[in-house]
């Protein structure tokens, strides 16, 4: 269908109607191919018309001239219950030269679930009236799939929110930089945001957007929070939302968890970037043994095309904290140290570490060096942990100092940048399975994690570094043992560093292709104190490498332990009391942590 027309007459409409269609399932797509070009061509706009809403909801918009070519749009309806139809409008405004056309409209997955005989299983669940059978992490999410509304029947309403009348239960954090605004139909800047809500598919349906124009500045945040909860106990709970990342400009929406009120907490998820005009469901596994708090970050990118969206957010299987209130808050030392207010009552000098269930002292030093001093092992929580194989989707205490620095410069866009992240052969594009591990070190599957530098970002010699936090004290046998795997045509080199305080030294090296498999490497670290390993990849010539690390253990690193027990024959008291196997003297290893078991008097 198209529309040639060279005449000058003012505000001219042509409209082309759609059949009435009555039902569309929750994954309901609408693609068509258009076609405008001319002079001064004009818009063209498609509305979804609703039986019995006076205001039509804009589903689709060109503003102008778009070059001699077909293009795609695929528009996102769905979950729509009533009768409706579709406008193509395209509206003349006074003098006009082009031609505007459309063709091959195509509805994709629109059709309800179909009925099934059984539904077994505990992950599924068997709507009343249709008879489909769904996915149990489906139900009382906001979104009826099943077609007759079983599925979000006796829903806890403090559980979940559509924002249809306000924000339920979730608080605007007065710690931040500005606050979300709820909203009805598009977001005032065009080419950015939604143009309608998740709940009803409509421009009458609310939702929550991030406004990134003036005054907003970038990195400007606004947090959202969420009641409290329960601990999860052994039961996991999930939390469900919506985002829609729409516009050149958008930066970042995160996810944090947290048991302490004054604190950030720790990252859950987070996603950067254009995601496209389209609301996008996620899905959260939360597990917690105290009381928690979700929140919901949204950070202005530096352009006022950057709205963010938010709609339909829910749990499932989490109960709410009716205890008193709050969550504990956390107080700072002088030294800077972050203890928990609620710590027990004790007696400890700044230079020492509280437990935290019992309050006992401890020295510094015994924070973080791979032995558990504290009852309740809390002198080990902020450490890196001795074995590490990602399957939890968990970082074991690692972090990547440069992404941390990276919120006050923005030279670098963080997205495009040389940087290590969780990967999985499942996950991986068609271009990479030549040289990205296929199968992870520890399951030997394409399900498996592993740590991988991913090169088809940053440029040639760019380095990317993961560090431990600061560990305080090593035994003289410790040694670091990992897995890598380094394969590809221009693959760089892995490093493994030791930083303390400001001295940097190279412990181990590898460079060039190693061949497509997992190699074993260990690295010696001995008697060391307040000091971090860092891992650090060097980018090659092209993307076609990867570097990849699984499987990273500490092995005997808790620091010695001197008993009052006297030595056996077999052993050899150093000058410290400490004993130690005859065998390990005059080994070129510091066994004792004095050195008097390498003395050349023995």
């Amino acid at each position: 269908m198209f529309i040639l027309k060279t005449s000058s007459s003012i505000s001219q409409i042509a409209r082309l109607r759609s059949p009435q269609f009555r039902q569309t399932g929750s994954n309901c797509t609408l693609s068509f191919w258009y076609y405008n070009y001319g002079q001064s061509v004009g818009a063209a706009e498609l509305q979804l018309l609703v039986y019995g809403l006076k205001q039509p909801t804009v589903l689709w918009r060109t503003y102008y001239n778009e070059g001699n070519q077909w293009l795609k749009a695929v528009i996102q309806l769905g979950r729509l219950p009533y009768p409706f139809q579709f406008s193509l409008d395209k509206i003349s405004l006074g003098f006009y030269e082009g031609v505007s056309a459309i063709d091959d409209i195509r509805f994709e997955n629109c059709a309800l679930p179909p009925p099934a005989l059984s539904c077994e299983g505990p992950n599924h669940f068997w709507c009343r009236d249709t008879k489909a059978c769904i996915d149990s992490l489906l139900v009382c999410d906001l979104v009826d799939d099943c077609g007759d509304g079983s599925d979000e029947d006796s829903c806890d309403p403090g559980l979940q929110c559509n924002f249809e009348n306000g924000l339920c239960n979730w608080e605007q954090d007065v710690e931040d930089d500005f606050d979300w605004i709820r909203i009805q139909g598009p977001t005032p800047t065009v080419n950015t945001g939604p143009l309608k809500d998740h709940t009803t598919g409509t421009a009458r349906g609310h939702y929550l957007y991030l406004e990134s124009s003036e005054p907003r500045q970038f990195l400007d945040k606004a947090v959202l929070l969420s009641p409290l909860f329960n601990p999860s106990g052994n039961g996991t709970c999930v939390f469900r939302f919506h985002y829609h990342m729409f516009g050149k400009e958008v930066y970042k929406l995160s996810v944090f968890q947290r048991t302490l009120s004054n604190t950030k907490g720790w990252l859950l998820w987070y996603k950067f970037g254009n995601q496209e005009n389209r609301w996008i469901r996620q899905t959260l596994f939360i597990s917690s043994s105290k009381p928690f708090q979700i929140l919901v970050k949204g950070t202005v990118g530096d352009g006022f095309t950057g709205d963010i969206g938010l709609d339909d957010m829910s749990f499932l299987g989490c109960a709410l904290y009716n205890g008193k209130g709050n969550l504990p808050t956390i107080s700072t030392t002088t030294t800077g140290t972050s203890v928990p207010a609620t710590l027990p009552m004790n007696n400890c000098t700044e230079k020492e570490f509280v437990c935290r269930a019992s309050g006992h002292c401890i020295q510094m030093t015994q924070k973080c060096d791979f032995r558990p001093d504290c009852s309740d092992k809390s002198d080990e929580s902020a450490c890196v942990m001795e074995v590490c194989d990602f399957e939890d989707k968990d970082l074991c205490g690692w972090h990547q100092p440069a992404l941390e620095q990276m919120s006050g410069n923005y030279s670098i866009h963080i997205t495009n940048m040389f940087k290590w992240q969780l990967g999985r052969g499942a996950n991986l594009y068609p271009e990479q399975e030549q040289h990205c591990p296929l199968t992870d070190h520890t399951t030997c599957t394409e399900e498996g994690w592993y740590l991988f530098a991913d090169s088809s970002n940053g440029e040639f010699g760019h380095t990317a570094d993961i560090a431990t936090p600061v560990i305080s004290l090593t035994g003289p046998r410790c040694k670091l043992i990992f897995w890598n795997h380094m394969n590809g045509s221009t693959i760089g080199s892995l490093e493994v560093l030791c930083k303390s305080s400001n001295r940097t030294s190279k412990l181990w090296t590898q460079r060039g292709s190693q061949g497509p498999q997992w190699n074993r490497a260990e690295v010696f670290l001995g008697i060391r104190s307040n000091f971090q390993v860092i891992f650090r990849a060097k980018r090659g010539v092209s993307y076609m490498g990867d570097v990849a690390v699984d499987d990273i253990t500490f092995e005997d690193c808790s620091p010695l332990l001197i008993s009052d027990k006297p030595c056996t024959s077999e052993e050899f008291m150093c000058a410290n009391k400490y004993c130690i196997p005859k065998n390990n003297l005059c080994d070129f290893i510091n066994d004792c942590a004095d050195n008097s078991d390498e003395s050349p008097s023995i």
